[in-house]
């Protein structure tokens, strides 16, 4: 593949941003506390970068917008590595269903919806790990909360779906389907109580699967700028990474227009249409 530029930074155009808070903000409770706002997409669609946007534009206008990514809460280092010794080598992995701390998560939404003063989790994803609680930030108010994350509401897959592997990593090191039972049975049983407290979600739907390696390399390579006395993945550990997501994101992609509230089609360029 050939080299990406960096992931855009100047990300989506101010008129387009606005209708997504106006719409947001107009499905609220007016007599409950902030709603939580769900943003869905594949890898490197412009999630975060649209939900940092909304933050923003919240600030303008008086608002507390808290931003929120499911990748806030994957579990530590240690504990995926209690996961691959007891389960499956590929669980020690971040990313697939599994790998997040679902209590801490609804417990951080409640926390936000009760108007409660809330630290949010970090993590650091050069690292590997979450960050100490002591570098979490503290938030003492919202008006509205934006969850965005590359598999929100997705239901698991029939069984009979799992049998054949979709990749090389699934062919090559997880060949009687061990692990990626164990993430499926994960998106059973575990996240459906995050799930109930997304009420609303909007769906950023990219041109497929076969974009998102050249999405999520840009991507790695803006955190490698950020961060220039550090390593981040190189290209290769990229396209590797990229096959953990792959069965997950293409189930997404066939469920999520018939879940989202609203679905906005992005071209490669990820402008919408």
């Amino acid at each position: 593949m050939a080299p990406a530029n960096k992931h855009p930074s100047a990300g989506y155009a101010p008129a387009f941003v606005s209708a997504i808070l106006d719409k947001a903000l107009a499905a609220a409770d007016p007599g409950g506390g902030p709603l939580v706002h769900a943003i869905a997409g594949l890898q490197g669609t412009g999630k975060s970068t649209l939900s940092l946007q909304l933050e923003e534009l919240g600030r303008e206008r008086g608002l507390a917008v808290v931003p929120l990514s499911i990748d806030d809460f994957y579990l530590g280092r240690a504990e995926r590595q209690r996961l691959g010794r007891e389960v499956h080598p590929l669980c020690a992995t971040r990313g697939a269903p599994g790998s997040h701390d679902v209590p801490l998560a609804c417990a951080v939404l409640d926390a936000l919806a009760h108007g409660k003063p809330t630290t949010l989790p970090r993590f650091d994803k050069i690292a590997d790990d979450r960050l100490p609680e002591s570098q979490w930030p503290t938030v003492h108010h919202a008006d509205l909360v934006v969850l965005e994350g590359w598999f929100l509401k997705v239901p698991p897959q029939a069984p009979a779906e799992l049998v054949e592997p979709i990749n090389g990593l699934e062919r090559d090191e997880d060949p009687d389907g061990t692990w990626r039972s164990w993430v499926n049975r994960s998106l059973a049983d575990d996240y459906p109580e995050l799930w109930k407290r997304l009420p609303r979600m909007l769906f950023l739907q990219g041109p497929g699967f076969e974009v998102v390696p050249t999405w999520r390399w840009q991507q790695e390579q803006t955190l490698q700028a950020q961060h220039p006395d550090r390593k981040a993945m190189d290209q290769a550990q990229v396209m590797r990474f990229v096959q953990f997501f792959e069965r997950v994101s293409r189930h997404a992609l066939a469920t999520w227009p018939a879940i989202a509230d609203d679905t906005i089609r992005l071209d490669a360029e990820r402008t919408p249409l």
